[in-house]
């Protein structure tokens, strides 16, 4: 998931500096701005249900909707960092503005598109206002923390794994309070603008900020020459393969799976949903924490085994007891984000001096459009009962299985000790 963090990895300690003061301020503000701007992202996967009763779509349209976000936000990031926009306005700006344009483009989703076509334009401005949101804010905290960024970076993608979440929180209010789906999106674009404004307000540059290095495909491929830096790559895309997709589907798989087993109310569903995905913010702040103790290589490969086990097991408790469901999916929300920011952390040390921005930038655009060929592969197999989900989510475990491979093999070259300290 990690966008590129080109400039906002640790270039070791300056001894005798101090840490700024306010720097845990600083983090609190963004990391509350970054969840309430995210609310967006996945407000269509979040009301799919009253969609499918409004606009009555075919096959894989539904699911184009959050397509659009990742293709949006892909074609966003590469032209944000070609042409360094983030060296050009300042960085909270930079956020306020992509918080604006992604909660704005979130309204025209909800009032002004008709069916999901029409919704598509709205879905791909929604995807490119949040590539000047999450990845600006890890700039932004960048600034403010030498000592402890890895946690810092941490925390801050736990809270965007809650702001994904977030829209099944609402759509959960929603259901309790009989509100339309496009009353449920419009609290999602709100959310946005607040988190926005908070950013605004109180997330100024820090003194540590530095210039993000412009993206080149000449730069991005020398760093792509080096084997370590192909395989951290290839984990990233294996984890990638994952990720997405199971945010989109898992909430539709614990609706069917809880009225399988003759309960489950939409509320309820919702609700478990948002604890699903919400968890991943525990996984983002422990897995960081873990893999500068223990290694990149150890967390990636021990969540990615986590969350590919899960993929292949939780369709077969389809229907059963919600208890049960509930606790397998809460275990592969938390592993299957756990490892997000190693890989770019892992390419920003293993890469040629000067050219890790290219390849971080090269790397997301690269994870975002598999994201959208795996959302929809998952929706192409129907997945309608258990025997369904098992196929549906045991394709997914396929890019785990690879990425854990990558990773074992990058733990193994010599240069691997450049990455955490010698901790491999």
């Amino acid at each position: 998931m990690q966008a590129s963090t080109a400039g906002a990895t640790d270039r070791g300690t300056v001894g005798a500096a101090a840490e700024p003061a306010g720097r845990w301020r600083v983090l609190l503000v963004l990391s509350v701005g970054i969840l309430l701007a995210e609310a967006p992202w996945f407000a269509s996967s979040a009301v799919t249900p009253l969609l499918r009763e409004a606009w009555h779509p075919q096959g894989l349209e539904l699911a184009m909707l959050v397509v659009a976000v990742q293709v949006g936000f892909a074609v966003s990031a590469v032209v944000l960092a070609v042409t360094g926009a983030a060296d050009v306005i300042k960085g909270d700006r930079l956020f306020f503005w992509g918080a604006v344009v992604t909660g704005a483009a979130n309204l025209g989703f909800a009032w002004l598109a008709s069916d999901p076509v029409s919704a598509l334009p709205f879905r791909f401005l929604t995807g490119a206002g949040i590539a000047a949101v999450y990845p600006v804010g890890m700039k932004l905290i960048a600034g403010w923390f030498r000592v402890g960024r890895g946690t810092a970076i941490g925390i801050l993608l736990g809270a965007l794994a809650v702001g994904t979440a977030l829209p099944h929180l609402l759509r959960a209010l929603g259901a309790l309070a009989g509100a339309d789906w496009r009353v449920i999106v419009t609290w999602a674009s709100i959310a946005a603008f607040v988190g926005g404004a908070a950013v605004l307000a109180g997330a100024e540059p820090g003194p540590f900020d530095t210039p993000a290095p412009r993206f080149s495909l000449r730069i991005a491929a020398r760093a792509f020459r080096e084997p370590s830096v192909r395989l951290a790559n290839l984990g990233y895309l294996g984890h990638m393969w994952e990720l997405f997709a199971m945010w989109t589907w898992v909430p539709l798989f614990l609706a069917a799976s809880f009225a399988a087993a003759g309960g489950g109310d939409p509320a309820s569903a919702a609700l478990a949903a948002f604890a699903v995905i919400a968890a991943g913010g525990a996984g983002c702040a422990a897995g960081g924490v873990l893999a500068d103790r223990f290694g990149r290589t150890t967390l990636t490969i021990a969540a990615m085994a986590m969350s590919g086990a899960c993929a292949l097991v939780i369709g077969f408790a389809y229907g059963g007891p919600p208890v049960l469901v509930l606790a397998l999916a809460v275990v592969w929300g938390v592993t299957v984000v756990a490892d997000s920011p190693q890989f770019s952390a892992a390419v920003s040390e293993l890469a040629p001096p000067g050219t890790a921005g290219s390849a971080l930038s090269l790397q997301t655009a690269v994870g975002f459009m598999l994201t959208a060929a795996t959302i929809l592969s998952v929706g192409a197999l129907d997945p309608g009962d258990g025997a369904g989900w098992r196929i549906a989510f045991g394709s997914l475990a396929l890019g785990p299985l690879v990425g854990v491979i990558a990773m074992w093999r990058l733990r193994g070259r010599p240069d691997a000790t450049k990455m955490a300290g010698g901790r491999r």
